[in-house]
């Protein structure tokens, strides 16, 4: 999902094949990647498994063919994402829970695995970073791996706690897309700049 929000996004720049390709890695990857070097997990799962590659490359060229095919539909590159999102934020939970780290940490994990692909897909493409906007985003990761959390201490037996904590993570961002729910929006004021010239 990741790979084909990737070369969706890829698309919209107008970019040449290899930078679909260079996009598509960096969005499926990128999350993983991070959490994988903050928990020194050696190697990269992806080293480990150039699957990976071979499947990103895939489904980029599939996202390619399709679209030269049919018009994508506007909120295509929003879905897929949020497919993936739900997808990376609870198997990232799960690898650090896997690891002993404590709830916080388990959440930030999952969090980053989510989130930190995307971000780097949008700044290469000069967007502001769904994550940094006022979009439900890493909050709706925040809330799935809660969830997750919680139904696994409960003592739910597996797959009920990662269908639910995917099920919440794509429910609210699907519901903030179609509703347009977003989290307050900071922003600061400043005192009036004095006037050019200064006093008469």
């Amino acid at each position: 999902m990741f790979a084909i929000s990737g070369a969706l996004s890829a698309g919209r720049k107008s970019l040449d094949l290899l930078g679909v390709l260079v996009i598509a890695a960096l969005t499926a990857i990128g999350g993983g990647t991070i959490r994988d070097l903050l928990l020194d997990r050696h190697p990269i799962f992806w080293i480990e498994q150039p699957l990976h590659l071979l499947v990103i490359a895939l489904a980029a060229g599939v996202t390619v063919l399709w679209t030269r095919r049919w018009n994508v539909p506007r909120h295509s590159l929003l879905i897929a994402d949020a497919l993936g999102l739900g997808l990376f934020a609870i198997s990232g939970a799960r690898i650090a829970e896997q690891l002993g780290l404590p709830w916080p940490s388990v959440i930030l994990m999952g969090t980053i695995t989510g989130t930190a692909g995307g971000a780097l897909r949008d700044l290469l493409s000069a967007d502001i970073p769904l994550v940094l906007r006022r979009d439900i985003y890493a909050t709706a990761a925040i809330a799935g791996i809660a969830a997750y959390l919680v139904l696994a201490r409960l003592g739910a037996p597996m797959p009920v706690p990662v269908l639910a904590g995917m099920f919440t993570v794509v429910g609210l961002r699907l519901a903030a897309i179609v509703w347009k729910l977003h989290l307050p929006v900071f922003t600061l004021r400043e005192e009036p700049a004095p006037p050019a010239g200064g006093a008469s």
